[in-house]
């Protein structure tokens, strides 16, 4: 009676921390269809573009996710998978990482999904400032450089970099159309996010953008 007691009370840790340890894997997301219509005009859009640093926590919604991620680097040519950014020889080469307190996911275009990488927070990790840590998502633009075999490291620095610009650029407009607010930011821990990531050494961290409803 007695083994047999031991049994099923080892029986029950050993579930309890399987369970615990599941509940902490983080899935694909898949996220709904981008929703292409509507938004403020262009020239207004234009007008109210502005960095804003103060930045609620409030949670935002599947669907604003998924067409902020569209609008940044989104396909829209399903025929030919160009995106609503330009990139050198359409290598396609900087991937959106996007970071929550649920962990890291990856933006997949193609799939429209958020692909998991790490199931925890590693925001903070990024940076310390009040806009990262208090911002519902932080969006981490990463080059892949083994996207770019046949250009030096130089040219591959330049382009990564530019193409980056022109997704943040996006996100800035998209965010001005729809009432929230981003910052883009070059001031980033690179060696520690860069092991937090579990990135390979083909990928470089370019710039860090997080994104929020305004205070």
């Amino acid at each position: 009676m007695e083994l047999k007691f031991l049994f099923c009370a080892i029986c029950g840790i050993l579930m309890a921390g399987t369970i615990g340890f599941s509940d902490e894997v983080i899935k694909s997301v898949q996220l709904p269809a981008p929703d292409k219509s509507g938004g403020k005009p262009l020239m207004e859009v234009l007008s109210k573009r502005q960095s804003i640093r103060n930045i609620s926590s409030k949670e935002i919604p599947v669907q604003v996710l998924s067409n902020l991620l569209w609008a940044a680097f989104g396909i829209n040519r399903p025929e030919s998978g160009k995106k609503t950014a330009p990139s050198a020889v359409n290598a396609q080469e900087i991937d959106i990482y996007v970071a929550m307190q649920k962990g890291l996911y990856v933006y997949n275009a193609k799939n429209n999904t958020l692909d998991p990488v790490v199931s925890k927070d590693i925001r903070s990790t990024a940076n310390e400032s009040p806009a990262v840590l208090s911002a519902p998502v932080l969006l981490i633009y990463v080059a892949d450089y083994s996207r770019m075999p046949k250009f030096p490291q130089e040219t591959r620095d330049f382009f990564s970099a530019t193409d980056t610009g022109f997704i943040s650029q996006n996100v800035y407009l998209f965010c001005a159309s729809e009432g929230l607010a981003t910052v883009v930011m070059g001031s980033f821990t690179k060696e520690r996010l860069t092991k937090e990531m579990n990135l390979k050494k083909e990928q470089k961290i370019i710039l860090i953008q997080p994104v929020g409803y305004p205070k």
